[in-house]
């Protein structure tokens, strides 16, 4: 067994996860995978990501904001003693002219340089994390995980991986591209829905993403979405994870949050107050996807690339 602590630094939000991992055959297996006994999971929201994609660089108090996260971060690991530390960062970092400065700061914090991961390797993590708690799971099985600034799109079955492509539609980089009004106009909407759709025919070159039996969204966009769906009083993760969401469900929930302010946004039980801004552009992005896929449900995952790179420190103790 190894104690491991894992990183992912996206577009929209810093987060750590801390676990055991117990050794075995791998995850997305039929037969038995290694088994994650999580410690601590946190999030903070930081926005590394404002503003690269119109400015192509990390702005200094997006910088800041994502050290001192950092800070508590390895606090936490020292506390909890990890002996093996990885930290992925995603679609912002690799987009950004000037990178070097969070890969200098995260090393004197952390002891350790970040990853900036491609998009492939992002969107294997993801199905490696998600997968791992879908055993029994009609395959092939679509892992979206849709971030901040891209979204990943993997396709796999028990034995693993089959195609995966990853494209810059994620819910900050629409929401600052194209949503000028409060709440967003028709227009605005249509801007993001055709930047989908795009990306989407781009992706299919590569992912036979309508061949898929299961979709299965991850990240923040899809979990909030599923607890606005089912009506949560509270966001309970424990709930939300391996939940069901129709299709219809989701246009639904789309269109609610089209038609409200910034203020009903936030006030909703559910929300987190750093997706408030950014969460109709992501649940255009998924209302899109679902609608492309073709399934008549989405299943949401609280186990995504922080998971996947938690196993990969396990399987390479």
């Amino acid at each position: 067994m190894s104690r491991v602590a894992a990183i992912d630094c996206g577009t929209n939000s810093i987060r750590l996860l801390i676990a055991d991992i117990e050794p075995g055959e791998g995850p997305g297996r039929a037969t038995t995978g290694p088994r994650l006994r999580e410690l601590t999971r946190r999030m903070e929201i930081v926005r590394l990501g404002a503003g690269v994609d119109r400015t192509g660089e990390l702005a200094p108090e997006a910088l800041e904001r994502t050290f001192a996260a950092l800070r508590d971060y390895a606090a936490e690991i020292d506390r909890l003693g990890a002996t093996r530390v990885r930290m992925v960062a995603t679609s912002a970092t690799r987009d950004a002219r000037n990178r070097a400065e969070l890969v200098d700061g995260v090393r004197a914090i952390l002891g350790t340089d970040p990853e900036v991961i491609s998009g492939d390797e992002e969107a294997a993590l993801s199905y490696a994390g998600a997968a791992a708690e879908l055993p029994d799971a009609r395959t092939p099985i679509l892992v979206a995980d849709i971030g901040g600034g891209s979204t990943e799109l993997v396709l796999g079955d028990a034995a693993g991986v089959l195609a995966a492509r990853s494209v810059n539609v994620g819910c900050v980089r629409m929401a600052e591209r194209h949503f000028r009004s409060d709440p967003p106009d028709p227009a605005e909407a249509a801007a993001i829905v055709a930047d989908v759709n795009a990306a989407l025919d781009l992706a299919e070159q590569v992912v036979p993403i309508r061949t898929a039996a299961t979709l299965v969204g991850v990240a923040g966009t899809v979990t909030t979405i599923a607890a606005l769906a089912a009506d949560l009083p509270e966001y309970d993760s424990e709930r939300i994870h391996l939940l069901s969401t129709p299709a219809e469900a989701v246009a639904e929930v789309t269109g609610k949050l089209l038609a409200m302010t910034h203020p009903e946004r936030a006030a909703l039980a559910v929300m987190h107050p750093g997706r408030v801004d950014v969460i109709a552009a992501g649940a255009l992005v998924l209302r899109t996807l679902v609608e492309r896929v073709g399934l008549p449900a989405v299943v949401a995952s609280e186990r995504d690339i922080l998971d996947g790179i938690a196993f990969s420190l396990g399987r390479s103790a």
